[in-house]
């Protein structure tokens, strides 16, 4: 055979590699309202630049006439390229080919990405578009599940880990985007669990459909599983590359910094207001993140799930900053089960690969009723007091209203190792609320009065004007400076600026053990 003919063979090859399951069932995959695993790379990468892996590996089973059906490729695409101009590793699961199911080959090409990100320091993109395991092959496949597994647990912390479910994602699969970083969901044409419809039903003898059990909106709003929900393809891998330009390749890296044109000077005199003077009464706490941050963007995680509680990424002179804020305009901001579980997730986050947190506090308290008490609100709240807590990085807290109990020792106090705690004028730092404080102080007293409404209303004032104000709190050094609003984007920026070269460290250990 000639060099030509040869040459000519590898092309071949090649293309009947990108054809996948074949026309016919690409066709089906884009009426399904889905890309394909190379549209989907394409998108994902910058043009040009994606170096496929392992196209020509084919699996190697002979059982139930799986020797007649060997596809190059064998059901994922693997390999690297760039993104914003930065090294990531991917791989893309390709429905076309027997389901999209996972062999002992088909882990393997995962497995070696997953090794050569780790070796390089570059984050890992995972497009699932899976059946599963691939039942002929039996207890190989679990076992490349479990060599996924593995590496996602061992590169945890060390590269950023992506996920995005773009099809069905179902059984053990589920577990590998679990342990990952983020998770995206694309709407109507994804879902995950553990069991499906069927076994459920025949279990438990409930009904329910798929979208229902684990689609984007159910794992969105209720679970908590997704951190995004897009709605189509291109808008899911679109997410991923913006996430992407806020965070670092890895653990020995700083977040990239992007040109920005905004004035880090920048004063907005709206911001003394946009605090309420009624304590009760609620307002957005993202109009003072959009108000300060570069631009005016902020880049949300986790929306839809525990609003009382807002986290995401901004940045601020060009630098990329992680945001946890109590939100007054949805259960006043109290914290709960799910908003400290969200909260101490994106903490840590933060924590392990360098991204320095800004806290924005009006925080009532932890919710009260039986059904946070028997659900672990104890163990949950301490989940967001442990990684505040552990985080080495820069931290910087704003206290603008309320900041009650327990709930202002949790959200990045100074005596849990903040770097620097602001107050606004309005802040409120208290044990509790001042109407709870009255009712236990001075409850006699109100009884014996002539007028008890009148007398309640007086130490009612009494209180607020003793501890109701953040002054107390700043004589002790525990708040390093009152601000007025307007000066917040420049307090923070000064600041971080300030903590820029930061050296924290936490006691020798193998590990801590976070309240789980």
């Amino acid at each position: 055979m000639s060099i030509e003919q040869k040459l000519e063979e590898l092309e071949r090859r090649k293309r009947q590699s990108e054809l996948g399951g074949g026309e016919e069932r690409i066709a089906r995959q884009h009426a399904d309202g889905k890309l394909t695993a190379r549209e989907r790379i394409s998108l994902l990468f910058d043009p040009g630049s994606f170096q496929e892996l392992d196209q020509l590996v084919v699996h190697r089973s002979t059982d139930f006439g799986m020797d007649k059906q060997k596809i190059a490729g064998d059901g994922v695409v693997t390999g690297y390229g760039t993104i914003n101009g930065r090294q990531v590793f991917a791989f893309a699961q390709d429905f076309t080919v027997f389901g999209g199911s996972l062999s002992e080959t088909y882990a393997a090409k995962i497995c070696k990405i997953m090794d050569l990100a780790v070796k390089n320091g570059a984050p890992v993109v995972g497009l699932n578009d899976s059946g599963g395991a691939r039942i002929q092959e039996g207890v190989v496949s679990l076992g490349g599940y479990a060599d996924i597994f593995l590496r996602n647990t061992l590169t945890s912390g060390v590269v950023p880990q992506i996920s995005a479910i773009m099809g069905p994602c179902a059984g053990g699969a589920v577990y590998s985007p679990a342990i990952t970083d983020f998770i995206f969901m694309v709407k109507n044409t994804s879902y995950m669990f553990v069991t499906g419809p069927d076994v459920i039903k025949s279990v438990t003898h409930e009904e329910v459909t798929k979208e229902k059990l684990g689609g984007a909106q159910t794992h969105a709003q209720v679970s908590g599983v997704a951190h995004f929900t897009s709605e189509s393809d291109e808008d899911c891998l679109a997410g991923v590359r913006e996430l992407l330009s806020f965070i670092p390749s890895n653990n020995m890296e700083d977040p990239p910094r992007a040109s920005t044109k905004d004035d880090p000077n920048r004063i907005d005199p709206a911001l003394d207001t946009v605090v309420p003077e009624s304590s009760n009464q609620p307002y957005d706490i993202r109009d003072i993140v959009h108000a300060i941050a570069d631009e005016g963007h902020f880049f949300e995680v986790h929306e839809s799930y525990a609003r009382n509680l807002v986290v995401g990424f901004a940045r601020f002179d060009g630098r990329p900053v992680g945001i946890v804020a109590n939100q007054p305009a949805y259960l006043a901001g109290v914290l709960d089960i799910n908003a400290s579980r969200k909260g101490a997730r994106f903490v840590r986050f933060c924590d392990a690969f360098n991204v320095p947190l800004l806290v924005l506090e009006d925080v009532p308290g932890f919710l009260p009723g039986t059904e946070q008490e028997y659900g672990g609100i104890i163990i949950h709240g301490a989940k967001l007091l442990y990684a505040l807590a552990e985080a080495t990085v820069p931290k910087i807290t704003i206290i603008t209203r309320k900041a009650y109990g327990g709930a202002y020792c949790v959200m990045n106090s100074k005596h849990i190792r903040a770097d620097m705690n602001y107050a606004y004028p309005t802040a409120e730092i208290a044990v509790m609320g001042a109407e709870g404080a009255v009712n236990i102080l001075y409850k006699k007293d109100v009884e014996k009065a002539e007028d008890p409404v009148a007398a309640r209303a007086a130490k009612i004032e009494e209180y607020k004007e003793k501890f109701a104000n953040p002054y107390i709190a700043a004589e002790r050094g525990f708040v390093d400076e009152i601000i007025a609003p307007r000066f917040t984007r420049r307090k923070v920026i000064t600041a971080f600026a300030m903590l820029r070269n930061k050296r924290d460290s936490n006691p020798p250990k193998k590990h801590g053990n976070i309240p789980l």
